[in-house]
């Protein structure tokens, strides 16, 4: 039992909880609910940093070296029927964008490719999800292989253009990278749709 003297000198009686006065638990269970609540808060995922830029690594390294083998392979030469007319390799030099659109604005697609870069590697600080580390890395591979040979090829610095060299019926001659763009943009659209955010959590959608 407690005692509590008023002030009129009335000697008040009651139980004692384990909490003191006012039922308010002790401190050190307060803090204990508090660093659980915080913990239960923080995220568990650990960060897919490594599988995008590995992801990326294995793209501008694919890239790289097939541009290599065709321009010393095919510089001057006919095309090479891989699956008769199918599928053909042929160099062609794109001043443009993917697919070779806007040739025209080769240091506009420049400067767009390193903003892409640089967006995605500022993003991958907050990333948790498998799914957007591919995706995000397959975009980071494919723009920065682009970006190389803008970059470093001729004509001139920053205004080089790509090397181009898979052809298929009815479709531009295309590159690794611009395959590698173009699938990461397809698996960012199916993320978004089945609402997997960058963290891994699913969007509830009502």
């Amino acid at each position: 039992m407690r005692r509590v003297q008023t002030a009129g000198g009335a000697t008040l009686t009651g139980p004692e909880g384990a909490g003191g006065a006012g039922g308010r638990p002790p401190a050190s269970q307060q803090s204990t609910e508090e660093t659980s609540g915080s913990s239960a808060l923080s995220p568990t995922r650990p960060r897919r940093i490594g599988i995008l830029l590995g992801v990326a690594v294995f793209v501008i390294a694919a890239d790289v070296i097939t541009k290599a083998v065709v321009v010393s392979r095919l510089a001057g030469k006919p095309p090479v029927h891989v699956l008769g007319t199918f599928l053909e390799f042929v160099l062609t030099r794109n001043s443009g964008a993917a697919f070779s659109i806007g040739t025209s604005l080769t240091i506009v697609f420049t400067a767009i490719a390193a903003g892409v870069v640089l967006y995605i590697l500022r993003a991958a600080r907050n990333l948790r999800s498998i799914g957007w580390a591919i995706a995000l890395g397959l975009l980071l591979g494919g723009a920065t292989g682009n970006l190389l040979d803008r970059i470093f090829r001729a004509p001139g610095l920053f205004v080089g253009h790509v090397v181009d060299w898979i052809q298929v019926p009815h479709w531009p001659v295309f590159n690794l990278a611009d395959s590698s763009v173009v699938c990461g943009g397809i698996l960012v659209a199916l993320l978004a749709l089945r609402g997997i955010g960058f963290d891994g959590t699913r969007v509830s959608q009502k």
